[in-house]
């Protein structure tokens, strides 16, 4: 069937990213909708930011109506994100109304009596010609109410009336104890609830977003971290991707051309998710930054997630093996991304990642490494694999280091991850006659033709070299076996070339000798 069968209900975008995903374009437009949370959790900021979004994106002039913040604490608060409230209230695209409520104002004396904010409300919509509204908070309209057969007519009374006057509107309401709000009413009476949690887990506090309900529509119902910093709040809607982003044949350089040649296609698959591992020292964090290279050489952007190390080491770093970073970065085409894995939780590293991969919009991505995340094996996972499916999702490659442990080898570890992964190169140590060496192997590679050879590699002041697989009856030689193999084979070729020339040589004296012999017994011609 197609959409004109079914009406869709009409909506008013938030301009939150992430959250009009969720909503499936926004919150009902013409309807009242309920925004509960405990203290700390953004819904005053939730609100502000759909005003301020609504009066420049769309062209939607909004109400605040505080019963709480003065206008003035709340302009200040808000610059922190970047929003100039002044400004919006002198070109009349937002009204801030402070009502202050004393305590025992709103006692329960006869008929409690809503007209006086209706008629204060109504003369703040007409005057800028509103579409949007937000109530902050209404614990403090209904202090003085504890019938809650009052509660309830006055608050079907307030989203009535708020219906009449067209306008979006969005109620902020505190958590209450077993109920989403306060009084446990709340939430009956809206068409639209939306739940803010703060929640601290290992002395991480992670933001999270529950829409409860949403008459009328279809709605993601997962719990999804948000993000609140400088700049402005990030929803991130994906919990799990539904499997359906588009693949591509195209060859990505690794920017290592001895690798290019083990890779069937000639580079990485775009779009492709690409592990590396191997233990400490053995050039990961290079192989990466090779790979950054190559896409910023090309005229493309790449992002690279810093988990452990600072860009400026980083780039300080990897300049020691002629990969110069800087001029990247000092281009636009390189940008990083440093923190550690502590100053969040999984959702907000995941909220935060989404967020910058959309503003900066590389075609590439560098996450050096995913080994720092700490936690539950069921909860680096998952971490994982919506990492994964956030990247395929949005047609990015990325590279993904990892640390392994001595003991693992060439083979590297599992941590439940070697399924997310496209292409899959192990990092380690070959030992023979008493040196370490190093030595890569493609484990699998998704899609193509890959070499099963065990290269040995160097680090060297032009970055990773691959070396030319030297085999011998014992098997492949690496390190001063390779070179002592090489140097005997080539004093062999010498002599071989020496005692060849010798002989010819020889054949040739004896020739010329025997031609003088010849010549010497000829009959000699009679003088006259």
């Amino acid at each position: 069937m197609n959409d004109a069968a079914h009406p869709q209900l009409s909506k008013a975008a938030t301009g939150i990213d992430g959250l009009d995903a969720i909503t499936e374009g926004g919150l009902p437009a013409g309807r009242p909708t309920l925004l509960c949370g405990a203290a700390g959790c953004g819904k005053t900021l939730f609100g502000v930011t759909f005003l301020v979004e609504g009066s420049l994106r769309f062209a939607e002039p909004g109400v605040l109506m505080t019963f709480e913040e003065r206008p003035q604490d709340i302009s200040d608060n808000v610059k922190s994100l970047g929003y100039n409230l002044s400004a919006l209230i002198a070109s009349k695209k937002l009204l801030i109304d402070h009502v202050k409520i004393e305590r025992g104002e709103n006692e329960e004396s006869g008929e409690y009596d809503l007209e006086g904010l209706f008629v204060r409300l109504g003369h703040a919509i007409d005057k800028i010609g509103a579409k949007r509204v937000v109530l902050d908070t209404i614990e403090n309209l209904f202090a003085g109410l504890s019938d809650s057969t009052i509660l309830r007519s006055e608050l079907r009374r307030l989203f009535t009336w708020l219906k009449e006057k067209n306008v979006t509107a969005i109620i902020t309401g505190e958590r209450g104890e077993g109920h989403l709000t306060r009084h446990g009413l709340e939430e009956y009476v809206s068409d639209c609830v939306i739940l803010l949690d703060n929640r601290v887990q290992n002395q991480i506090t992670t933001r999270l977003l529950r829409v409860v309900k949403y008459r009328g529509s279809t709605h993601g119902t997962n719990e999804y971290p948000f993000l609140i910093d400088h700049k402005g709040i990030s929803v991130l809607p994906i919990t799990s991707a539904g499997l359906r982003h588009q693949t591509s044949s195209e060859a990505v350089p690794t920017g290592i051309p001895g690798l290019d040649s083990m890779l069937g296609a000639g580079g990485y698959y775009k779009g492709s998710s690409i592990l590396i591992s191997g233990a400490s020292g053995s050039g990961k964090t290079i192989f990466g930054s090779h790979f950054a290279n190559a896409t910023c050489e090309r005229g493309e952007r790449c992002l690279y997630f810093a988990f452990e190390e600072s860009p400026g080491q980083i780039v300080r770093n990897v300049l020691s093996v002629g990969i110069d970073l800087q001029k990247h970065l000092d281009s636009g085409l390189l940008r990083f991304e440093a923190a550690r894995p502590t100053l969040y939780g999984f959702e907000m590293h995941l909220a935060r990642m989404n967020r910058d991969l959309d503003e900066f919009k590389p075609s590439t991505t560098i996450i050096d490494p995913i080994s720092a995340f700490r936690g539950s094996e069921s909860e680096v996972h998952s971490c994982l694999l919506r990492m994964v499916d956030i990247l395929k999702t949005k047609g990015i490659t990325a590279v993904m280091t990892r640390l392994t442990s001595e003991d693992e080898h060439i083979g590297g570890g599992d941590q439940g991850i070697p399924s997310l992964i496209d292409t899959w190169v192990s990092l380690g140590a070959l030992e023979a006659d008493g040196e370490r060496n190093r030595g890569l192997y493609v484990l699998k590679s998704r899609g193509m033709n890959h070499s099963n050879q065990i290269r040995e590699y160097q680090i060297t002041k032009n970055g990773i070299q691959l070396l030319d697989v030297y085999r011998s009856v014992g098997g492949v030689l690496v390190g001063s076996a390779r070179r002592h193999a090489q140097a005997t084979q080539r004093k062999k070729r010498e002599e071989t070339g020496g005692k060849s020339l010798a002989g010819k040589s020889e054949t040739n004296g004896k020739r010329k000798l025997a031609s003088k012999a010849q010549a010497s017994t000829k009959p000699q011609g009679r003088t006259r």
